[in-house]
């Protein structure tokens, strides 16, 4: 892929950029953003812009029939001179899988990488250096003819958008269990990171904010019965001292940060199994302090604990521990991924 165009507004744009001091998540929008368009069968050069609208058909294919993907990774700029990205080439490979069960083009890896790097790059000035704070980087191709058919479109828009971020979550919340509604099928496109899969699980996740809870559990389509993932997270438990956490299906979203704790897990000595899980048979184990603790992770988070699982009737099942064995897995993830300990994986990928 060709060297990318910068646009003219650029400079004036990063010059006016001041970082606030408190960031939240997705709160503070960088000062730049990446956009290639794909028509004719082919990619067109890549540019470099202002953050700032875009301008989108109504009758779009993403507006109206929800094609669209995304990725979310970071870059990390803790005591080092430069940033690093950490698995940035499994998010591209995420994104590929992510494409073809959509029938949309691929983004090469070239351009993948031509655009977090360009972002990062120009916001490097801007990224936080507190321990925990990063870079959000939030790649996502979309449709953009007009129609009303039934079919993909012709052409297609890869952005990427960038955010200096906080921690996502602090402390241990309580996770919402939905016995009722579905957010992704076996068959579906749940192993998908798709504006769909997040659209089918707001109203779940809302109503467990408005419950006083943080988020929702989901069980599988078919019975109810295996748990699946949060809205936005995948999801663990310590039985018996053993990390568990659901086998991944074509309704799971495989995780990044999930395969790197089950990584970093088997390698700092913990027995780790990938499985079906049920969830009466948890909320048993909780009861009977067969299983300690649980906690959830993603990108955005990286480890959340999680205090309460509860029912709709909210019945609470809380684990005789909140923040052990996550609170070891997120500092050693974290030091890995700010680069203040060894990377034994290769995981981290500093930008010269």
């Amino acid at each position: 892929m060709s060297a990318y165009d910068i646009a003219p507004g650029v400079p004036a744009a990063l010059e006016r950029f001041v970082l606030p001091e408190k960031l939240g998540f997705g709160a503070v929008n960088a000062p730049v953003m990446f956009s290639a368009e794909w028509r004719d069968g082919q990619w067109q050069r890549g540019t470099l812009l202002p953050y700032g609208p875009i301008e989108v058909w109504p009758g779009s294919r993403a507006l109206q029939y929800a094609e669209l993907i995304f990725e979310g990774l970071k870059a990390y700029k803790v005591g080092q001179p430069r940033p690093n990205l950490f698995r940035a080439a499994d998010n591209c490979r995420r994104m590929e899988r992510s494409a073809k069960r959509l029938s949309m083009p691929l983004v090469p890896e070239t351009l993948f990488f031509q655009g977090i790097e360009a972002v990062t790059r120009a916001c490097a000035p801007f990224i936080p250096g507190r321990s925990g704070h990063s870079l959000y980087l939030r790649p996502f191709l979309y449709g953009t003819e007009s129609g009303y058919m039934l079919r993909n479109s012709h052409s297609f828009r890869f952005m990427v958008i960038a955010n200096p971020v906080e921690s996502y979550a602090t402390g241990a919340p309580t996770v919402a269990i939905e016995r009722s509604e579905v957010r992704a099928a076996r068959g579906g496109i749940g192993a998908a990171k798709a504006a769909a899969n997040y659209a089918a699980s707001l109203r779940a996740s809302s109503a467990a904010l408005e419950r006083g809870h943080t988020v929702a559990l989901w069980l599988d389509a078919a019975e109810h019965r295996y748990i699946q993932e949060l809205s936005g997270m995948n999801f663990f438990a310590v039985i018996g001292g053993e990390l568990h956490t659901p086998e991944l299906d074509d309704a799971i979203l495989p995780g990044i940060t999930r395969d790197s704790l089950l990584t970093l897990a088997r390698h700092l000595g913990y027995v780790v199994h990938e499985r079906a899980i049920e969830i009466d048979e948890l909320l048993s184990q909780i009861e009977d302090r067969h299983c300690s603790e649980l906690f959830a992770c993603g990108t955005a988070a990286i480890v959340m604990p999680i205090a309460a699982l509860a029912e709709p009737d909210e019945r609470a099942y809380r684990p005789a521990r909140t923040d052990e064995v996550a609170s070891k897995l997120r500092a050693a993830l974290l030091a890995i991924q700010e680069r203040r300990a060894p990377d034994p994986f290769g995981w981290t990928r500093e930008l010269a």
